[in-house]
Formats: structure tokens, C-alpha cells, sequence
């Protein structure tokens, strides 16, 4: 028996009961679903890159540290050039090592491409020396040139030889004699046709020799205009002493 509140109770339908109503929630839910899974593989693709990318630096940097470092090349030392007067002092020093009586009787220069010789200066100059206690004669050369045919940097001593003090060539003097250096001897030259030449030839190397001349008692500058003494286009002969004029050689 129906109450009058049963009459006007609406009757309710459950999902199941509506037409439609089950096909769109399944709809929903597979869509729902698809986008989840979506999402996960995108999250997987993402960690994998990001793997991958750090591998990679890992990888670098690995490489980069097992690589031997690179050293930087030394640069090359520049070139020592040195008046006459002080590379005998250096020369002077290392004979009296060898004998405590030896004496220069010959300074020379020797050309380069480290310079000209127009400033009294060179890289090479070579000190011979003589013992009258061991009668002999033995040469050093003062290197500050790493150019191609120098002599190892530094102070270099040659073979020891027989010596003869009566050899007018090879007459020992006193280094004290030697008061005017390579650079005023070439200043000297210069106002005796020196310049005249290197007017002409510019580029002609000025190589000097200092010696005892025993005819005139007296320590003589020999400025070379010309890389060997044979091949000089001009000789002039200086006063070692004093730094006055002698004479032109040739």
C-alpha cells in the first residue's frame, strides 16, 4: 500500500540505467589513462636524456683530464753581445784556472747573425792565452749567442798547445794595458773611413782582434770591416791604450 509520500517520491536511476552514461565514464577513463601512460613516457624519455647528457660530460671530462698537459715552449733566450774589454774579463777569469801565470797575446771577435759589429758588440769573442811556467797556449771562447755555428753559451776552453816565448806572433801583454774598449775603437775607425764604407755597405759586419804589436811597444785595436781579416774591405789600427789613430792597413 503506496503512502502519499511514496506517490510523489521521483524514482532514481543509477548510472547503469541512464543510456550513454556508462560508454562516456569508460571514455573518460581510458582517456584518463592514455594521458597517465603519456606522461610516463615522457618522464621515462626525459631521465634517459638527461642520462645521457651527463654520461657525456662525464665522458669529457674524463677525456679532458687523461690528456697530458701541454707544456708551454721556452722561449728563446735573447742574445748577450759584449764589448771586447768585458768579454776578456770573463776569458781572463777561466785562464787563470788553468794557469795562474797565463796572459792574453790575442782578443778576437767573431761575426754572427746575432749583430754587425757597428756598436763595438758581439756575441762571440775569443781570448787566446799563454803560460811561460807550462810553456803553453790554450784558447777561450765567451759564447752569449744560440745562433746556428755558436759555441755553447757560456765560457768554453779550447785544446791546450805548446807555446814559445820567443814567437814575435803570439807577445803576452798585460790586461791593465787594455784602457779603451771595442766601442771606442770603432768610434775612432769610423773618422778614418769607416764611414765611408758602411755609407756604401750598410750591412758589412765590424769584426775586431786585439793584439801586442812588439815593433812599436803597444796594445793595437784592429777594426775589420768585413766579416775575415783577408777578405777586409778596410783596416784601421787603434790604440788600445790611449784611443788614438795609428794608421789605415788597407
Amino acid at each position: 500500500m503506496k503512502t502519499s509520500g511514496d506517490a510523489h517520491r521521483e524514482p532514481t536511476a543509477s548510472a547503469a540505467a541512464i543510456p550513454g552514461t556508462a560508454f562516456s565514464a569508460t571514455r573518460d577513463q581510458r582517456s584518463q589513462d592514455r594521458r597517465s601512460v603519456g606522461h610516463g613516457t615522457l618522464y621515462r624519455y626525459s631521465c634517459a636524456a638527461v642520462a645521457v647528457t651527463l654520461l657525456a660530460l662525464l665522458t669529457a671530462c674524463s677525456s679532458e683530464s687523461n690528456k697530458p698537459a701541454e707544456t708551454a715552449k721556452p722561449e728563446p733566450k735573447k742574445s748577450e753581445l759584449n764589448t771586447g774589454r768585458s768579454a776578456i774579463q770573463r776569458l781572463y777569469i777561466a785562464a787563470r784556472g788553468w794557469a795562474p801565470d797565463a796572459k792574453p797575446y790575442r782578443l778576437d771577435s767573431t761575426a754572427t747573425s746575432d749583430g754587425n759589429g757597428h756598436d763595438g758588440k758581439w756575441a762571440v769573442w775569443r781570448g787566446s792565452f799563454a803560460s811561460a811556467s807550462r810553456r803553453s797556449e790554450k784558447s777561450y771562447t765567451w759564447s752569449g749567442s744560440e745562433a746556428d755555428g755558436a759555441p755553447p753559451r757560456g765560457v768554453n776552453p779550447g785544446i791546450e798547445d805548446s807555446y814559445s816565448p820567443s814567437n814575435s806572433n803570439t807577445t803576452v801583454f798585460d790586461i791593465a794595458f787594455l784602457k779603451k774598449d771595442s766601442d771606442e775603437a770603432f768610434a775612432t775607425a769610423q773618422k778614418h773611413g769607416g764611414d765611408k764604407i758602411l755609407e756604401k755597405a750598410p750591412d758589412t759586419p765590424v769584426i775586431y782582434v786585439c793584439d801586442w804589436n812588439h815593433n812599436t811597444n803597444e796594445l793595437v785595436w784592429h777594426v775589420i770591416y768585413g766579416a775575415s781579416r783577408e777578405g777586409a774591405k778596410l783596416t784601421v789600427s787603434v790604440n788600445a791604450s790611449t784611443g788614438e789613430f795609428i794608421r789605415v792597413e788597407k
